[in-house]
């Protein structure tokens, strides 16, 4: 039995937000202030009251729009599956078949009505109809354990009756397991009373007490164990840490070690029907290979015999998580700019290898594409080091603008795209890719394919053709070198990404490649050798005198890009080139004009955000 469906209307950030979980390990993940407390929150809703009371909700947490005022009830849609028979007669009342026909048990609960202090009051009820109240069977059969952010697990672990500690032990405790241990308390308390130190305590207290009180008066008094039995034993039993007290141990640690103990106790607890963990943020006291670790090992977990299975829900906002966990694991929550949405990479249909492929290619930077707003994809170094010089020169600053800037090494787009567009992630997307031309074809082009970017607005823009199919590449194909305003027929990976445009993904390009459209321009041109220049003193010079030889902008432009990176051996590096550019052209006294395609790549990415 796991929590397959969480329906939330109307609660805080929420306007309306379905989320669908698998039944082992499920990571909430998103930026700031997109709603991830509050899904943690209607999850307490229903599985708090065990171990801590039910979150109260006040008329503040209902959900305000951008225009008007807030209004109506708070309401959570709960929606179990995977019930086996025992499950099904433990929540009879809330059964309701699905669109197959097997039964699930739906709850609802409902926050309206406040009273004077401003405290929404909640209503629980189960199936379909609201006059069937949740039983309070049904509550005891839902467990879960809710572990909030900057936590101190110390205070958890520390001994007591209700200790998580207490509760284990006593859940792993037989009869005769129990009378063992009262049995050699006892023997050791009998063996203590006999040591001098023991005897002479008890002597010297027993003498000055009956000197006090005198022989009607005096209480008969024993020094012995104070832990006379299993019962007090459990709740005086601590955790030692390589021989230390559990509140010398480091914070990280001390959380892995509470979870280890909460997990335990939750499998082994054979009361309730439904078992969560839910683990806010833990990623706040865990470096990022314990994160591996842990991360690791939740997804690994799976009931054994004697245990039960446990649901987990883990919030984070760290790229380190989203880049370990596996995709179909991942509930993300967007930030769209009109309103909170929910995706879920598991629905995404990938062609055959890619999804295999984006999982490999997800390291702690490219798993940013998790948290952002807006994003920008690039091939490699050399444009990820631009980007943000080139947007700069055009007045946009794309940090302040929330735009992630990733690069996905070399022409791998179509493992990340499908994560974006109208179907999926609904944030703005450019694509900056090389037109990397080819010669047109005798056969039938497509000359309706949108030019270097116009379908985003680009001015002055090559016009293009694509290629029928990915076939048609020839890698052996003579080079081109277009001249500006000459239609160009581009690669059939660039022709495949255009094809996946819609309103919010949009592949920009231009003529060649980047650094050949940069070269078109002369001001650009002379940025370009001063670059060169830092990096290769002599093959600048010879440029030079090259560049200034050749009759047009674009035998210019051709000079200069086969003199770097077309060589016959020892070619300049993209990325160290593009590293000394962007030093020079940071310079505001620097003349250099940014290539229209990719002027219009960084608008589309900043759209609907006004200018600094």
């Amino acid at each position: 039995m796991h929590l397959a469906k969480l329906a939330i209307k109307n609660f805080r950030k929420l306007a309306h937000a379905e989320l669908t979980f698998q039944s082992g390990l499920n990571v909430l993940v998103g930026g700031n202030n997109v709603g991830k407390t509050a899904v943690v929150d209607a999850l307490r809703a229903l599985l708090a009251g065990h171990d801590e009371p039910f979150p109260r909700l006040c008329e503040d947490d209902v959900h305000r729009p951008p225009v008007g005022k807030s209004s109506g009830d708070i309401v959570f849609e709960y929606v179990f599956s995977g019930l086996d028979l025992d499950d099904e007669a433990d929540f009879l009342a809330a059964l309701v078949p699905d669109a197959s026909g097997k039964l699930q048990a739906r709850i609802t609960i409902r926050y309206s009505e406040p009273d004077k202090a401003g405290r929404l009051r909640a209503k629980r009820w189960c199936g379909e109809h609201e006059d069937v109240g949740l039983t309070a069977d049904m509550m005891e059969n839902l467990r879960g354990v809710y572990l909030p952010p900057l936590r101190d697990a110390s205070q958890g672990l520390k001994p007591g009756r209700t200790s998580q500690l207490a509760r284990l032990l006593e859940l792993l405790a037989t009869e005769p397991g129990k009378e063992g241990i009262n049995q050699v308390l006892k023997d050791l308390d009998v063996e203590l009373k006999k040591h001098a130190p023991i005897v002479s305590t008890h002597d010297a207290i027993n003498t000055r007490h009956l000197s006090m009180l005198g022989q009607q008066l005096a209480q008969a008094l024993e020094v012995g164990l104070s832990v006379s039995d299993f019962r007090s034993l459990k709740s005086r039993l601590s955790l030692l840490v390589d021989e230390f007290e559990i509140e010398q141990n480091g914070l990280g640690f001390n959380n892995l070690i509470y979870m280890a103990v909460v997990l335990s106790e939750l499998t082994k607890n054979p009361e309730s029907c439904y078992r969560g963990l839910i683990v806010e943020e833990p990623e706040a006291h865990l470096h990022p290979q314990l994160q591996a670790v842990l991360l690791q090992y939740l997804e690994s977990i799976k009931a054994v015999n004697g245990e039960k299975p446990v649901q987990l829900f883990v919030t984070s906002h760290s790229p380190n998580f989203a880049s370990i966990a596996k995709l179909d694991s991942l509930v993300c929550l967007v930030d769209t700019g009109k309103a909170i949405e929910t995706f879920f990479p598991r629905d995404i249909v990938f062609e055959k290898g890619k999804r295999e492929k984006l999982e490999r290619y997800l390291d702690v930077t490219r798993a940013e594409l998790f948290f952002a707003r807006r994003v920008i994809f690039v091939e490699g170094a050399a444009e990820l080091m631009m980007v943000n010089t080139l947007a700069k020169r055009i007045g946009y600053d794309l940090r302040k603008h929330g735009v992630s800037v990733l690069s996905v090494e070399g022409l791998n787009f179509d493992s990340f795209l499908p994560l974006f567009g109208e179907k999926a992630l609904k944030i703005p997307v450019s694509v900056l890719t090389d037109a990397d031309p080819k010669a047109p074809k005798q056969a039938k082009a497509d000359p309706a394919a949108p030019a270097g970017g116009a379908a985003s607005g680009a001015t002055g823009a090559p016009s293009t053709s694509a290629p029928s199919s990915v076939e048609d590449d020839d890698d052996d194909a003579e080079p081109l070198y277009p001249t500006p305003g000459e239609t160009i027929t581009v690669s059939a990976n660039t022709a495949k990404m255009k094809a996946r445009e819609d309103a919010f993904v949009k592949v920009f390009h231009g003529l060649k490649t980047f650094e050949y459209d940069l070269a078109l321009d002369s001001d650009n041109r002379s940025a370009m050798l001063a670059a060169l220049k830092d990096l290769h003193p002599k093959i600048a010079v010879s440029l030079t005198a090259a560049v200034d030889a050749a009759a047009d902008d674009a035998k210019k432009a051709r000079v200069l890009f086969s003199g770097m990176f077309e060589r016959k051996q020892n070619n300049v590096q993209k990325g160290s080139f593009a590293q000394s550019l962007a030093q020079v052209i940071s310079k505001s006294e620097v003349k250099f004009n940014v290539p229209a395609y990719f002027e219009a790549a960084i608008k589309h990415a900043c759209q609907d955000v006004p200018k600094p």
